[in-house]
């Protein structure tokens, strides 16, 4: 295809996406407004599945298979990554001298490592109750760890960082998440429909039916392939140095 060609696909596509858009705008209710029907009707499923945090409920029950799609993009984006990262046969890896930290610097990073972390995953546990969830907690409890590399020196953060079992911890993730979807297709229902489980008491950690599985699996998905992800840049700037010394 020439870029002519190229070109015209991509004004046509362009275009016919710019009407969509145009269309869509027009039909949105009324700025400031009393009528929401989405959000209407969002709420009334989150409390009806008695999920307290209606982001939650659209995210792991209404609209759970978006969700997987969203999980599968970072997942492949991780995997991306990795490869794209690798050791080439032009370089090789240079041990990391420890590097002189600040006492100030020392205190704070180790202090607040714990904290961070603590923090990731009580907003990945209450997901379903307050704001936050799988994505939020996980980042936070996954760069928490990085503390250690500003606070010690890196041979620490790889102590507490085996990337074998995160790797396979983001694979298990993943597929804990589509497991859950499957076992509501063999209990008779709908891919990934959220009526597997009791409901359980309404703002308590049971409840919600199958989302606090979800949301603890995307939690888990998020925070082992952000540290897998990290792990290949810092590689990349400590370690790994071209042939020529580089």
């Amino acid at each position: 295809m020439n870029p002519r060609h190229r070109l015209w696909l991509v004004c046509v596509g362009g275009g016919g996406l710019a009407a969509l858009l145009a269309a869509a705008c027009l039909d949105l209710p009324g700025f400031g407004g009393d009528r929401h029907p989405y959000g209407d009707r969002a709420v009334r499923a989150s409390l009806a599945r008695r999920t307290a945090n209606t982001i939650a409920s659209v995210n792991f029950d209404q609209r759970a298979f978006d969700t997987l799609g969203e999980m599968t993009i970072l997942f492949a984006a991780v995997l991306g990554g990795v490869v794209l990262l690798r050791q080439t046969r032009d370089e090789h890896r240079a041990r990391p001298e420890p590097a002189e930290v600040a006492p100030p610097v020392r205190r704070y990073a180790l202090l607040v490592l714990p904290v961070a972390l603590l923090t990731g995953l009580y907003v990945v546990a209450h997901g379903q109750l307050s704001p936050g969830g799988g994505f939020q907690g996980g980042v936070v409890a996954a760069t928490s760890l990085h503390l250690l590399y500003l606070g010690a020196d890196y041979r620490a953060l790889e102590r507490v960082r085996p990337l074998g079992r995160y790797e396979v911890g983001d694979a298990l993730a993943a597929s804990a998440y589509v497991v859950t979807g499957l076992a509501a297709v063999l209990a008779g229902t709908a891919f990934l429909a959220n009526n597997l489980l009791p409901y359980g008491t309404f703002n308590t950690l049971s409840s919600g039916g199958a989302v606090p599985l979800l949301n603890a699996a995307i939690g888990m998905e998020v925070a082992c392939a952000v540290v897998v992800l990290l792990a290949g840049f810092l590689d990349q700037a400590v370690e790994i140095e071209e042939e020529s010394g580089s």
